[in-house]
């Protein structure tokens, strides 16, 4: 984390992932997934907050998959509650500028995918009585992502309506 650490601890909070750990602002949505992202795709300058169809298609098909996936058992009740309604202010024009990542991108939406998934995520967690980025209690990449390909995520909004 370099001289990150000389941040002042309560405007972060710090997030893991297999490569290590990152400082992230505590107000926002996003997490350590979608900033690794904005650190190696900063191509066109353009996030995809630009775009707000493309994320309320999104956020259509994360609360489909939570209703779907909650009616399978795949999720506990309390939980894609917390997705769907995490996934209705997104639908409402709510925390459209937590949406960052770059328009242009590798791994075929991968990093749209996951930035949708922790502010979803992060969304849901508070709306739980929890802190954001509490990923033991609830992972954005499994969670989220439960029987649906995050390249088909990332797809499918463009083919709504």
């Amino acid at each position: 984390m370099d001289d990150e650490r000389s941040e002042d601890p309560e405007m972060f909070r710090v997030e893991h992932d297999l490569i290590g750990e990152k400082l992230i602002p505590r107000d926002r949505y996003y997490g350590i997934q979608t900033l690794r992202a904005l650190e190696n795709f900063s191509i066109s300058g353009i996030s995809i907050s630009y775009y707000p169809e493309l994320i309320t298609s999104l956020a259509w098909i994360k609360k489909t998959a939570a209703l779907s996936n909650q009616e399978l058992d795949l999720l506990p009740k309390p939980l894609a509650e917390a997705i769907v309604k995490a996934c209705e202010e997104i639908i409402t024009g709510l925390w459209m500028d937590e949406f960052v990542v770059d328009m242009i991108q590798g791994g075929a939406g991968t990093s749209t995918n996951m930035n949708a998934n922790e502010v979803i995520a992060n969304r849901a967690l508070e709306i739980l009585g929890y802190e954001k980025g509490r990923y033991d209690l609830f992972i954005p990449s499994t969670m989220l992502t439960c029987h649906n390909l995050p390249m088909m995520s990332t797809r499918q909004p463009c083919d709504l309506p």
